[in-house]
């Protein structure tokens, strides 16, 4: 859905970074909850999401420091020649610790904190992996900015180049990817033109744009092994200072791209009586470039199965039937692999799926991306 979760870092992995120096990969004794870190919190200060803005490219791919959070969200479908599969997660959260920043007496002083996962799936082995970093903004650790491009927790990185794409690195252990990444589709903007309501207060809303069908191409490296690969990657962007209110609890967040070059994305804010928040939303992408919003009352989402994690014991959805009859789509989703679980500071389910289905009547594939939070 919106990346809202994991951006609001939260006084727990803020006082085990701030303790621990310049970096921190393994996270806090008890991972956080999503509805706790996000429901109501002390605003005072910050700019807030409350009516509408114009949007302005590239200079809105940068930071945007008088919100209180933000974050930067690639994730992709990849293949080598052969036709071995992979997907892949980089994304960059950015929280501000004070909407009024002093000057430090010391140089490793900081008035933000940035947090990064990195993902990789390898879908013929069955195999995931990911990590996690945090990275006080303070002597070049982590940062964002806008000219040049770019967003880092330090050697992680997303840098804009010349030719207007952007290049991600990510290292860990036995895992690297280094992808060209271009700019595709121009941005979509999502909810009300870029304002997103995720709840009914004044204000309870992102700045929120997607670029949905991004080509991609470079390497991948896992358990000792390099790739070279292509495909595409999907990019979310969003910026805000409040967003969850009390009973909304979590998500379940759908991207998808159709070999028809049609993109789809929905996402269901649950509440806690497991009923379907009103705020959910949706937004289909023409093959040109066009977009146009369809509402939760117009599809229907299912799961066809669940999964339990063998870790934290969390009960997930796994396997969808979504169904938007005002574009003729029938589609079943499917896990790539079944455990595709991040389990660190924040715990949810992120991963590769693939699309199957018919579209208008007639058979149609694609591949995607799941993002489930609050189980």
């Amino acid at each position: 859905m919106t990346r809202l979760a994991q951006a609001g870092l939260g006084a727990v992995a803020l006082a085990a970074l701030i303790a621990c120096g310049s970096r921190v990969e393994a996270p806090p004794p008890s991972t956080l909850a999503v509805a706790e870190l996000l429901g109501p919190a002390d605003t005072a200060g910050f700019e807030r999401a409350t009516g509408g803005r114009e949007f302005h490219f590239p200079a809105d791919h940068g930071p945007h420091d008088g919100y209180r959070t933000e974050w930067w969200y690639y994730t992709g479908n990849l293949a080598d020649p052969t036709g071995r599969r992979f997907g892949y997660q980089l994304t960059f959260f950015r929280s501000s610790l004070t909407a009024t920043p002093a000057e430090r007496s010391s140089a490793w002083g900081a008035d933000q904190v940035f947090m990064a996962h990195f993902t990789v799936t390898d879908v013929d082995r069955q195999r995931f992996v990911s990590h996690e970093r945090f990275a006080r903004r303070a002597l070049g650790l982590a940062g964002a900015q806008t000219e040049p491009f770019r967003i880092w927790v330090e050697d992680w990185s997303a840098l804009g180049e010349p030719a207007g794409s952007v290049r991600l690195q990510a290292q860990a252990g036995d895992t690297e990817i280094d992808l060209e990444v271009g700019s595709g589709k121009p941005p979509v903007l999502q909810g009300d033109a870029g304002l997103s309501q995720k709840g009914a207060g004044l204000g309870n809303a992102s700045y929120y744009y997607s670029q949905t069908r991004m080509p991609t191409a470079g390497r991948v490296s896992i358990s000792g092994e390099s790739f070279e690969v292509s495909g595409e990657s999907w990019l979310d962007r969003e910026w805000s200072t409040s967003v969850l209110e009390a009973g909304q609890i979590g998500w379940d967040w759908f991207s998808l791209q159709l070999d028809d070059r049609h993109e789809l994305m929905v996402y269901v804010i649950r509440r806690e009586d497991g009923s379907a928040d009103p705020n959910s939303a949706g937004t289909l992408v023409e093959p040109d470039g066009s977009s146009r919003s369809v509402e939760p009352s117009r599809w229907r989402l299912e799961p066809t199965g669940s999964w339990t994690s063998p870790e934290s014991g969390a009960r997930y959805p796994s396997g969808w039937t979504l169904s938007v009859p005002t574009a003729g789509l029938e589609l079943e989703i499917t896990p790539l692999v079944v455990d595709q679980e991040l389990r660190h500071t924040f715990r949810y389910w992120e991963g590769a799926v693939a699309v199957s289905g018919t579209s208008g009547g007639e058979p149609i594939t694609g591949r995607g991306y799941v993002e489930l939070t609050g189980y």
